[in-house]
C-alpha cells in the first residue's frame, strides 16, 4: 500500500498547521546531560572515570513534545506540574529562551521536578541517573490540571497526552482530559505506558512501541502477523481510532479501524541518539492532524522526523524544513 506523501501537499499541511494551538498535557521533565571523556577505570570499582567537560539542559516528555510543536510551527499549550526546586527554574528558563509559555506548569511543593541526567563520554551514554515521584497527584493538584485542560481546549485544536509514568495523567485527569477534546471533536494522540493503558479510552491514534504492544496485549510479537494481531486487539479493547506502533529500525505500523495496515521504512540514514525520538512521533503527527491531515500522512511525516532527530545527539527536534529536505 502507498506508503508516502507528496512535497507538495506536505507543504500544504506545514503551512496550514502554523500558528495552530495544540494543548500537551502530562510529565513535564528536564534532561540533564553531562558531556566527559574517559581515560581510565576508577581504582574503587570497575567503573570509568568520566571528566566532565561541559553539561546542557533540555526539556524532557510533555515538555519535549511541546518544544517539538514549537519547531515545527505550532503554539503549544504545555500543562503539568513541576516541584519547588532548582530543575523547576531551570525548566522555565529553557521554556523562556525559546519562546513556550510556562504559565500553565502547575507547583506542586510536595514532589520534585522530574531530572533525567544522562551521562556522555565519547558519543556513547554511560550512565543515566532519575530524580523523580511517580506518586499520582493529590486531588486538589488533579482538579487544577483539569481545570487548565478545559479551559485550554476551548482555543486548541488538538490534544495531546504524554505519559511517562510520573502520575500526572491520573485516571481522572485521562478520563476528563479525553471527554473534553471528544466534546470538541479534536484529535486526541496518546504516548502510552503500560500502567495506564486501559485508560486510553476513544482516542483518536495512540503510539505505542513493539514491546509495549506486546505487554499490553500478552501476544508475542515475532513478525508482523502478531502485530497486527496485537494493534486489532489494542483498538478494539481501547475503542480507539487508530495504532501507530513504533518498530525501531523497521520503521512503523499504522492500524486504523476496518482499513488494511500500512507499513513504514525507517527513514534514519544513522542512528547516533534514540532520546526523545517518540516524543518527535507524536508531536508531528499531532501537528499534521491539527492541520487537518489524514491519520496516514501523520504516520509518514512523524517516520521522517524521527529519522531526523535520531540522527542528533542529545534530545533534539526537527523543522518543517527539513523534514521537507528529507522527503526530497
Amino acid at each position: 500500500m502507498r506508503n508516502s506523501i507528496s512535497e507538495k501537499r506536505s507543504k500544504t499541511l506545514f503551512k496550514t498547521g502554523q500558528g495552530r494551538k495544540i494543548v500537551v498535557v502530562g510529565d513535564v521533565m528536564l534532561d540533564q546531560f553531562v558531556w566527559g571523556k574517559v581515560s581510565r577505570i576508577s581504582p574503587e570499582a570497575p567503573v570509568p572515570v568520566v571528566e566532565v567537560t561541559d553539561e546542557s539542559f533540555h526539556l524532557g516528555g510533555a515538555a519535549n513534545v511541546a518544544h517539538n510543536l514549537f519547531s515545527l510551527g505550532a503554539v503549544p499549550v504545555l500543562i503539568g506540574v513541576r516541584g519547588a526546586d532548582d530543575a523547576a527554574e531551570r525548566i522555565v528558563e529553557v521554556l523562556e529562551n525559546i519562546g513556550i509559555s510556562e504559565t500553565n506548569l502547575i507547583t506542586d511543593t510536595s514532589r520534585p521536578t522530574t531530572v533525567k541526567t544522562r551521562t556522555i563520554a565519547h558519543g556513547q551514554q554511560v550512565v543515566r541517573t532519575d530524580r523523580e515521584s511517580r506518586a499520582d497527584l493529590s486531588p486538589p493538584v488533579e482538579t487544577e490540571i483539569i481545570h487548565q485542560v478545559v479551559a485550554a481546549l476551548k482555543e486548541s485544536q488538538a490534544l495531546v497526552l504524554s505519559d511517562y509514568s510520573k502520575g500526572t495523567l491520573t485516571p481522572r485527569v485521562l478520563k476528563k482530559a479525553i471527554a473534553a477534546a471528544r466534546r470538541r471533536k479534536l484529535p486526541i494522540l496518546v504516548d502510552p505506558k503500560l500502567k495506564r493503558f486501559g485508560a486510553y479510552r476513544r482516542v483518536s491514534l495512540v503510539t505505542p512501541n513493539t514491546l509495549e504492544a506486546q505487554a499490553a496485549t500478552g501476544i508475542e510479537i515475532d513478525g508482523k502477523q502478531e502485530l497486527e494481531s496485537a494493534a486489532r486487539k489494542i483498538i478494539s479493547s481501547l475503542q480507539c481510532s487508530a495504532l501507530l506502533v513504533t518498530r525501531g529500525e523497521q520503521g512503523m505500523a499504522l492500524y486504523e479501524t476496518s482499513k488494511r495496515p500500512v507499513y513504514i521504512g525507517a527513514s534514519a540514514r544513522e542512528v547516533f541518539d534514540v532520546t526523545g525520538a517518540g516524543d518527535t512521533v507524536i508531536a508531528t503527527a499531532a501537528f499534521v492532524l491539527a492541520a487537518g491531515g489524514k491519520l496516514k500522512e501523520a504516520a509518514v511525516l512523524s517516520n521522517h522526523a524521527a529519522g531526523i532527530v535520531v540522527g542528533k545527539l542529545g534530545t533534539a527536534t526537527t523543522s518543517p524544513e527539513e523534514i521537507l529536505n528529507a522527503l526530497a
